[in-house]
């Protein structure tokens, strides 16, 4: 199946993920909104709603940048607005926004801990509740998340509780919504990376340009979230993917591509349940930090 002439319906996606994202379905001819804040550049996360309209556009796609705070529900409504004005539909809606900070308990200020709930937690449900109408006239609609597996180990939680918290928030809305908008047809779904991806707000969280050595590009989320959007919606839902995991389900067997800057074994990403690693061949560093 091909994502041509799919409205896809996108928080965040300016740099890094949500982009690679967005310029795979490009390739097929699809339309994206990017529905973001980031107008000017950051001084070390290049990269605009403007900037990303064209790389989407040199890939193949439509797009539309949309200036949106996912916190505020009357712009979500406009975006959505604008976007059915332009496109005439919604196919797919992808919650990749997300707000980080791996800070402990007492660490954590109150408006780092509210950014966090208020844009993923909250802006996922928004997103998820104000597409919906129009996700239900879709011939085959997905909601995909950005957000990783439940498993309820408290090494999880033991480092950053906010920031766990805030992203469980997202998979529980995959947990719950899978099976409320089952009678309508509509897959939804989690993404989530076995490796670390190797992107300028990780490199400016994590660990500057020495993660590029231990992880993964982007682009293999874009070809895994690929494969998700192509399945057909009313059958494939409720799934907490790992990306390598559903690659290799479709034949993929050389990863080696997405791991240009290769040196050793590559870092595990937080949240990946040892049951992943126990059965994928990768050389990866189990969570470091996480024992």
């Amino acid at each position: 199946m091909s994502l041509k002439n799919k409205t896809i319906f996108m928080s965040g996606g300016s740099r890094g993920i949500g982009l690679a994202i967005a310029k795979r379905a490009a390739q097929d001819g699809a339309n994206i909104v990017i529905a973001a804040k980031t107008a000017e550049p950051h001084p070390k996360l290049p990269g605009t709603i403007y900037t990303a309209a064209k790389e989407i556009e040199a890939a193949g796609g439509k797009a539309m940048p949309i200036l949106c705070d996912i916190r505020d529900e009357n712009m979500v409504q406009e975006a959505i607005d604008a976007t059915i004005d332009n496109f005439g539909d919604i196919d797919i809606c992808v919650n990749n926004a997300s707000a980080i900070a791996l800070t402990g308990t007492a660490g954590t200020e109150m408006r780092r801990y509210d950014l966090m709930n208020q844009v993923n937690a909250r802006g996922t449900f928004l997103l998820s509740k104000l597409c919906l109408p129009h996700l239900k006239k879709s011939e085959n609609p997905h909601i995909l998340n950005l957000s990783p597996p439940l498993d309820m180990s408290p090494k999880w939680f033991k480092n950053h509780v906010a920031y766990t918290m805030a992203k469980y928030g997202m998979s529980m809305c995959t947990l719950g919504m899978s099976e409320e908008f089952k009678p309508f047809g509509i897959g939804v779904n989690s993404l989530w990376p076995l490796t670390a991806i190797d992107t300028a707000a990780v490199r400016n969280v994590l660990g500057g340009d020495s993660m590029a050595k231990i992880s993964r590009t982007p682009e293999i989320l874009a070809d895994a979230a690929h494969v998700v959007l192509t399945k057909p919606g009313k059958e494939f839902t409720g799934n907490f993917v790992i990306d390598e995991e559903i690659l290799r389900a479709e034949g993929v067997t050389d990863f080696s591509k997405y791991a240009p800057g290769y040196d050793g074994p590559l870092a595990g990403d937080f949240f990946v349940p040892d049951e992943v690693f126990d059965r994928l061949p990768t050389d990866v560093m189990r969570h470091p930090g996480y024992e």
